[in-house]
This record gives C-alpha cells, sequence and structure tokens, in this order.
C-alpha cells in the first residue's frame, strides 16, 4: 500500500512540477451534481440554443455579447461560444461568490486548465458549446477568468425566473 501511495503522490508532484495545473470552479466535484445555478444538460434533448460572441472592443474592454441571459427556471439551454477576439477567453457558469473565489486561484495559476461541464476556455476565432439545464430560480454569473479580463468588462448574467 505505501507503494501506491508513494507512486501516486509522486505522480501529482511530477504534474505540478511540470506545470500541468487542473482545476475545477468551485469545489470538486460538485459539477456531478446539481448545483446552485443548475446541472449539466442533456445533449439528446431540445434546448434553447443563445448565441455568445466575446471579444474586445477598441476601448480596451473585454466583452461577452450579449452579457444578459434570461431563461424559464427547469428551461436548458445549449450555449454556442464564439471567440471573435484577439486573445483566448473563458466562459465560465457558475454563482457570483464561486466565481470570485476561482478569480483568486486564477491569478495564481493563470494557465489553468479547464474539464468541467460549465467551463469553456476558447483560442482566438474558435468556438465551443455548452448545454445546461437551469433547475433553480435566481441570478447567476458568466465570466472569463483569465487575470484582467473580469476587471476589463468581461462577466455577464443569467436570470433564472
Amino acid at each position: 500500500m505505501k507503494h501506491i501511495l508513494t507512486f501516486g503522490t509522486g505522480l501529482a508532484a511530477l504534474a505540478l512540477s511540470a506545470g500541468l495545473v487542473f482545476a475545477s470552479p468551485g469545489a470538486p466535484g460538485h459539477h456531478d451534481k446539481e448545483a446552485a445555478y443548475g446541472k449539466p444538460g442533456d445533449p439528446k434533448k431540445p434546448a434553447r440554443i443563445v448565441s455568445i460572441s466575446m471579444r474586445e472592443t477598441d476601448d480596451g474592454k473585454m466583452v461577452y455579447f450579449p452579457d444578459k441571459v434570461e431563461v424559464r427556471q427547469g428551461e436548458q439551454v445549449k450555449f454556442v461560444l464564439k471567440n471573435n477576439g484577439k486573445v483566448d477567453h473563458e466562459f465560465v457558469l457558475d454563482t457570483v461568490e464561486s466565481n470570485a473565489k476561482h478569480k483568486i486561484e486564477m491569478q495564481k495559476n493563470p494557465d489553468m486548465e479547464h474539464d468541467d461541464p460549465n467551463a469553456r476556455r476558447l483560442a482566438v476565432s474558435k468556438g465551443g458549446e455548452m448545454v445546461w439545464q437551469f433547475t433553480k430560480p435566481g441570478t447567476f454569473e458568466f465570466a472569463c477568468l483569465i487575470p484582467g479580463h473580469y476587471e476589463s468588462g468581461m462577466h455577464g448574467t443569467v436570470v433564472v425566473k
């Protein structure tokens, strides 16, 4: 048993020393279940398509268009994301509080990779999709947590009625 623990610890140390950082916005494993802002949707079921563009403006702001989405409780949405900017951007869907905590982690680890149903990082000119079901009413946030982007205006709201 000791060898297995040592081997696993060694792999973790190797991954960290190689600069590989994987993190999940919010609490570990909470994306597998229903969260305050909903749960991963079923791509086989119908969904309302909401297109979101990410870009920078001529005056230096970083924006989503649109930056506000309204949905009905229980509705499933397919976010069709497109990075029309000149730098990488993210779309992280969560509560305002969880995004604020995760933004601090991103400042410490700016190259953090996300592998979560509620987060997508897109390179320049790339697109992506995210299917999400909004199961509870409230106001939630989507944001780019790459250092400096949130402060440049890159965040928006989802209002679930």
